[in-house]
C-alpha cells in the first residue's frame, strides 16, 4: 500500500508540471500579440520578473492539479486498488479539460484586452444585460471566433499528449525500509508533506496566506511597466479577480454608512439638513445666472458612439479619420474642453447618467421599475421641459433594449424614438442599430415638421463592432484619406475597416449638423461620445511608439457650439458628462431659473479634481479610481511618464456610488 501511495503521489506531481508551462506559453503569446514595444531589448529583467511572479501567482489555480487527483484518485485508491489502475486515464481526462479551461480564459482575455485594453476587470459584469446577438456577431466577425473555437482542438490534443508524456516520466522507487514503524513514519511524512506542499505552492512559495501573490505585491520593476504588470496575471486568476470585484459593493452598506458618504458630497448648505429633503439630489440646487445666448429653437445633444478625444489631438490629425469633428472643433464659435471624462466606460452607464444627471455607477438604474415612475430632480429632459422645450430621445437602435422606452419617458422625454421603428423595417442596420446616415437623415426630415422649441438627445450606433458595414457605404481608400500615413497603417485591412467606420460615422453626424445649421442657424449643439474607443490598434504600428495613455483609453470629446459662443466663455479646463446638462441650462435659462445638478457648468472654473466612479482628473493628471497610478496630460507619440502611489480618489468615487445606492434603496 505504501508503494502504491508513493507511486500515485508521483503521478500527481508529474501532471502538476504541465499547467504552469501552458500558462507561460499563453503569457508569451499574449506578450507577442499585444506588446506595445518595438523590441524587448533592455526589458528582459521585466520579462523574467513577469514570468517568475506569474508562475507563483498562477498556483492559485494550478496547485489544485496536484490536490484534486490526490483527494479523488490517490486516497480512494488505497482502499480500492482497482480505482488506482484507472488513475492515469482519469488524470489525463481531467488534465485535458483543465487545459481547455485555461485556453478559454486565455482566448477571452485576448478579446477583452482588444476591446478594453486591460485584462479582465469589473466591466465583464455589464455583459449580463448586453445585446447577446451583437456580442455573438462581434465574436465571430470581429474577434475571429471560428479560429478561437477551432483552437480548442489543438489545445486539447496538446494537453492530452503532454499530460501522457509527463505521466510517462520515470518514477522514484519506494525506499527500502527495515522496520514497520519506518514505513508508517515515511507514509505519514509523505501525506503531511503533500498537504503542506500544496499550500506552499498555492500560496506562492510560502505557507502564510497573507503573503500569497496579489496585484499589490507584483515586483516594482514589473509593476511600473503596466503592460507587463497586466501580462503577469494568469488568465483564470484575472477572471476570478474580476468576478470578485463586484459592481455593487454599495448594496451591502447600512443606511448610516450610505448617509455618511452622501454627506461628504452634499453641498455645504445642506450638509446637516439633506435628510429632511424628499430626495438628496435636491441638495444640489443651483440658480441660473442668466442666458449666454439667445434662446434657440432647437438644442441638440449629439452623443456619437465611441467618439474619443484622441482623434482630436494634433498628432492624430494626419490620419484624417474625422474631418467633420475637426471642422466643428475649429469653428470660431465652438468651445472645447480637451480633457473630458465620460460617465461610464461602456455605453449604457454613460447614457443613463446623461439622462438622469446621476452617476449610474454600473447599477443599471434603467433596468429598475422604481425609476420608471417619475423623474429624478437632476434629470436632463425633465429640466429642459421646465424651460419650455419639447424633449425627444432619438436612438439609432431599439430603445426597448435596456428599457429606455420606460426609463427615458419617466426621466422627462416626451418622445422616445427607436430608429429600428421610425426608419422602417427595410433600413440597413447592424445588431446595434440603423446605419447612421439613414438614421440621421430620417431625423432631419422629421425635424422639418417640428414648429415648437425642441431639445433633441441623439445617440448614434454605427461606430461599433463588428465593423461589417459595406465598403461601398464606407467609401474609404486609405491612400486617398491618409496619403502621408505609414505603410503599415494603410495596409492593414482590419485596422482600416475600423478607421473607415469611424470616418463614415463622422461624415454622417456632421452632415446632419450642417443640415440643421442651414435650416436652424440659431441652434445650440453639444457633441460628445458615450465613451472612448481604441479602434485601429495604432499602438502596434510605427505611428505610435508607446502604449495607449489613460487619456486615450478613457476621454471622450466635450464640444459646445452656437453663433454667440466662443472659447473665452468656457472657464472650465476639465469636465465630464455631468457638466453637459448644467452647461445647456446655463446657456439658455433665464436668470433665476432653479435647477439641480451634481456638477457645475463649463461656464464656471473647474473643480480642482473631477471624480467619476471610474476615473479622476485634475488640470495636469488623470488616473483610474481602481488603479494605483496617474499620468500627466502629455500629448506625444513617445512613452508618457507614470506616477505610482498617487491618490486614486477611490473614496470619492465610492461616495458617488453610495448616493446612487441610497436612491435605489429608498425609491
Amino acid at each position: 500500500m505504501g508503494e502504491q501511495f508513493f507511486a500515485s503521489i508521483q503521478q500527481n506531481i508529474k501532471l502538476f508540471l504541465y499547467p504552469p508551462i501552458l500558462c507561460a506559453l499563453f503569457r508569451a503569446v499574449f506578450i507577442y500579440i499585444y506588446s506595445p514595444y518595438d523590441s524587448l531589448k533592455g526589458r528582459w529583467n521585466v520579462v523574467r520578473g513577469a514570468f517568475r511572479y506569474g508562475f507563483w501567482w498562477g498556483m492559485d489555480f494550478n496547485a489544485y492539479v496536484f490536490l484534486i487527483p490526490f483527494v479523488l484518485i490517490t486516497l480512494p485508491g488505497l482502499m480500492w486498488p482497482g480505482w488506482e489502475t484507472m488513475g492515469d486515464t482519469l488524470r489525463l481526462v481531467a488534465m485535458t479539460v483543465y487545459g481547455l479551461v485555461i485556453y478559454a480564459a486565455f482566448a477571452g482575455k485576448l478579446i477583452f484586452y482588444k476591446h478594453f485594453h486591460d485584462t479582465y476587470n469589473y466591466t465583464i459584469h455589464y455583459g449580463r444585460n448586453a445585446e447577446k446577438h451583437n456580442l455573438v456577431d462581434i465574436f465571430f466577425n470581429q474577434d475571429h471566433g471560428w479560429w478561437i473555437l477551432l483552437g480548442f482542438i489543438p489545445v486539447g490534443l496538446l494537453s492530452w499528449f503532454c499530460g501522457a508524456w509527463f505521466l510517462g516520466l520515470p518514477s522514484i522507487a519506494y525506499p527500502a525500509l527495515s522496520a514497520d514503524w519506518m514505513h508508517y513514519a515515511f507514509n505519514t511524512l509523505l501525506f503531511v508533506g503533500s498537504i503542506l506542499g500544496f499550500y506552499w505552492f498555492r500560496y506562492g512559495g510560502t505557507l502564510i496566506h497573507d503573503d500569497k501573490p496579489e496585484w499589490d505585491t507584483i515586483p516594482t520593476l514589473v509593476k511600473e511597466d503596466l503592460f507587463f504588470a497586466r501580462a503577469t496575471m494568469d488568465d483564470l486568476v484575472a477572471l476570478e479577480k474580476a468576478y470578485k470585484q463586484k459592481l455593487h459593493e454599495a448594496y451591502t452598506k447600512s443606511d448610516e454608512e450610505l448617509a455618511e458618504s452622501i454627506t461628504a458630497v452634499i453641498p455645504e448648505a445642506y450638509k446637516h439638513s439633506w435628510q429632511k429633503l424628499d430626495n438628496p439630489l435636491r441638495a444640489f440646487h443651483r440658480v441660473a445666472q442668466g442666458p449666454r445666448i439667445k434662446r434657440p429653437k432647437h438644442i441638440f445633444l449629439l452623443v456619437g458612439e465611441s467618439i474619443p478625444q484622441w482623434t482630436l489631438d494634433e498628432m492624430y490629425k494626419p490620419l484624417n479619420i474625422c474631418p467633420g469633428l475637426w471642422d466643428f472643433k475649429e469653428d470660431p464659435h465652438t468651445a472645447q474642453v480637451a480633457n473630458f471624462l465620460p460617465a461610464g466606460n461602456v455605453s449604457r452607464p454613460s447614457i443613463v447618467s446623461l439622462m438622469s444627471g446621476l452617476y449610474d455607477a454600473g447599477m443599471e438604474i434603467n433596468e429598475r421599475e422604481s425609476f420608471w415612475k417619475e423623474p429624478l430632480p437632476t434629470a436632463l429632459a425633465h429640466q429642459m421641459r421646465q424651460l419650455g422645450y419639447k424633449t425627444v430621445y432619438w436612438y439609432g437602435g431599439n430603445a426597448s433594449y435596456g428599457n429606455f422606452n420606460h426609463f427615458g419617458t419617466a426621466q422627462g422625454f416626451d418622445q422616445v424614438e427607436s430608429a429600428s421603428i421610425f426608419c422602417g423595417p427595410d433600413a440597413p442596420k447592424t445588431w446595434v442599430g440603423v446605419y447612421d446616415h439613414v438614421f440621421l437623415e430620417t431625423i432631419a426630415d422629421r425635424i422639418a415638421d417640428m414648429d415648437e422649441p425642441t431639445f433633441h438627445f441623439i445617440y448614434t450606433t454605427s461606430n461599433h463592432g463588428p465593423y461589417k458595414i459595406e465598403d461601398e457605404v464606407l467609401d474609404y481608400d486609405p491612400e486617398v484619406v491618409m496619403p502621408h500615413a505609414p505603410d503599415d497603417v494603410k495596409s492593414d485591412k482590419k485596422r482600416n475597416k475600423m478607421l473607415a467606420t469611424y470616418r463614415y460615422a463622422d461624415r454622417a453626424l456632421f452632415n446632419f449638423v450642417k443640415a440643421m445649421k442651414a435650416a436652424h442657424p440659431d441652434s445650440l449643439f453639444v457633441v460628445t461620445g458615450d465613451h472612448s474607443q481604441l479602434f485601429g490598434e495604432l499602438n502596434h504600428t510605427s505611428y505610435l511608439h508607446r502604449d495607449y495613455t489613460l487619456r486615450e483609453m478613457f476621454c471622450t470629446v466635450g464640444l459646445v457650439q452656437h453663433p454667440e459662443l466662443d472659447q473665452s466663455q468656457i472657464k472650465a479646463t476639465i469636465g465630464s458628462h455631468m457638466s453637459i446638462m448644467p452647461t445647456i441650462i446655463e446657456a439658455v435659462a433665464p436668470k433665476g431659473f432653479e435647477y439641480y445638478s451634481i456638477a457645475p457648468s463649463l461656464f464656471e472654473p473647474s473643480p480642482d479634481c473631477i471624480v467619476t466612479p471610474y476615473q479622476w482628473m485634475t488640470d495636469t493628471m488623470m488616473g483610474a479610481t481602481r488603479g494605483d497610478y496617474g499620468e500627466e496630460h502629455i500629448l506625444s507619440t513617445e512613452p508618457v511618464p507614470q506616477y505610482f502611489n498617487v491618490d486614486n480618489h477611490r473614496a470619492d468615487a465610492e461616495r458617488w456610488e453610495m448616493l446612487t445606492a441610497w436612491l435605489i434603496k429608498h425609491r
